[in-house]
């Protein structure tokens, strides 16, 4: 059995998902409070792994939670905190609960984090995260025994189309897409033409592109964004737009929904970042479900 989002982006349609963080702690009561907000508004709902290597509950319990509640999850997986054998368990854990979305990451550096002390694994890296996905679904584990049953991921990487300079990041992709991944879910896009581009340039590859849409609830977290998360540059004139904004959130909503209809001709899909404004997200795609 293939996973809806699966279904719905091999169909041609226009997938929506969105970001739900993980507790840190086990009461996940506000997180599927969270999550509950997008039902029926969104195809599916990410959980993140650890995000920026900061220590949170299981991605996997999580997502299990998620699925138990009716949402449909695409289950993170980083390569910083497990080794391959570690991996390859959580995959086939979350095959049996009957999870079948992906998204095969290498994971911010520990440096970044709250557990600075801690030791970085990186058995494999994205690519070959992929690969170990693509293997187990052929019915067997890396180390080539046959499994007891096989899983049906659906698996998708990471991708930012405004890096520069793109012919490396164009290089990563052509391995991500030869390594198995069925989908790109990329960073927080602020220039439509850069995406336009990207998807031109990716297309040849088969794979759909699920473009990243970054709610900014503030020109100060504008700043933070340019300043800070490597690869990204929020543009001048919307930094300049939300400081003059009496409501910034508000208008943040509506940047939002303005990047999403300029680029909608370049993608199979959006994927809205709230960074804890779930509340807010289906104000941003009313617009988007509207159209159909």
């Amino acid at each position: 059995m293939i996973s809806r989002l699966q279904q719905k982006l091999e169909a041609g349609g226009f997938v929506l998902t969105a970001e739900v963080c993980p507790p840190k702690g086990c009461d996940c009561a506000d997180f599927l409070a969270r999550a509950d907000r997008l039902r029926g508004v969104v195809d599916a709902v990410n959980v993140t792994d650890n995000q920026g290597a900061n220590m949170r509950i299981s991605p996997l319990a999580a997502a299990s939670l998620l699925s138990g509640h009716g949402i449909e999850p695409v289950l993170q997986l980083t390569c910083r905190d497990r080794n391959r054998l570690a991996l390859q368990s959580d995959l086939l854990g979350a095959a049996a609960l009957g999870i079948r979305n992906i998204l095969a990451l290498t994971g911010d550096h520990i440096s970044f984090g709250d557990h600075r002390q801690a030791k970085a694994v990186f058995d494999l890296d994205s690519v070959q995260l992929l690969q170990a996905i693509d293997t187990l679904n052929g019915g067997h584990d890396l180390a080539g025994s046959p499994l007891h049953g096989t899983p049906h991921f659906f698996a998708g990487a990471a991708a930012a189309p405004e890096a520069d300079p793109f012919d490396l990041t164009l290089y990563k992709l052509e391995k991500k897409a030869a390594a198995g991944a069925r989908f790109f879910q990329t960073q927080a896009v602020f220039h439509p033409d850069r995406l336009r581009v990207f998807t031109e340039t990716v297309r040849p590859l088969g794979v759909k592109v699920i473009a990243g849409i970054l709610l900014l609830k503030s020109a100060g977290m504008a700043r933070f964004v340019t300043a800070n998360i490597p690869g990204l540059k929020v543009p001048p004139e919307l930094t300049a737009e939300l400081a003059a904004a009496a409501d910034q959130p508000l208008q943040g909503v509506a940047i939002a929904r303005r990047l999403i209809a300029a680029i909608r001709p370049w993608c199979d899909g959006v994927h809205v970042m709230a960074m804890g404004r779930e509340d807010l997200i289906p104000d941003i795609l009313k617009e988007v479900q509207d159209a159909g």
